[in-house]
């Protein structure tokens, strides 16, 4: 039987990046996109990973990107 990695905040930020990279692999050799399915996978990948990196990090992720959004709308650019 095969182990199960855990489910730490480390290992779930390198599988977070690793989807990421996977995301701009659909543009490595074009501005333009090919596959808007393929592209769509990939962001729920990246998608579930932070929301998995949250959950185990005991981040309220909706209250985090309220605060952030309110912060940047607050920010003089």
């Amino acid at each position: 039987m095969d182990s199960v990695k855990p489910q730490t905040p480390k290992n779930l930020a390198v599988s977070l990046v690793l989807e990421a990279s996977e995301v701009l692999e659909l543009f490595q050799w074009s501005d333009e996109l090919d596959g808007q399915d393929e592209l769509a996978s990939e962001l729920a990948d990246v998608m579930l990973y932070l929301i998995q990196l949250a959950s185990v990090s005991q981040i309220d992720l909706e209250a985090a990107v309220l605060s952030k959004l309110d912060e940047n709308n607050n920010r003089t650019w």
